[in-house]
């Protein structure tokens, strides 16, 4: 099975800033969500190379977030 990681996207006055929640060294900006998705994976593939030229620990994936709905 794969690892998989969280992506959080929050809007910006220039469009989107893309975040790995388990690994927050990976983090990027695009002008439209596809962009920072596409953007923010070839982030993730190349801190990937790095971590192994380094012999670093990856950080674990499979971080689950949940939305509350709150009334106000």
């Amino acid at each position: 099975m794969l690892p998989t990681y969280t992506a959080r996207y929050t809007k910006i006055d220039s469009g989107y800033l893309g975040q790995l929640v388990e690994w927050p060294e990976v983090i990027t900006e695009g002008q439209s969500i596809e962009e920072c998705r596409a953007l923010l994976r070839d982030a993730m593939n190349e801190m990937l190379l790095a971590y192994r030229q380094l012999q670093k620990e990856i950080p674990q994936g499979s971080c689950l977030l949940e939305q509350i709905p709150v009334e106000l």
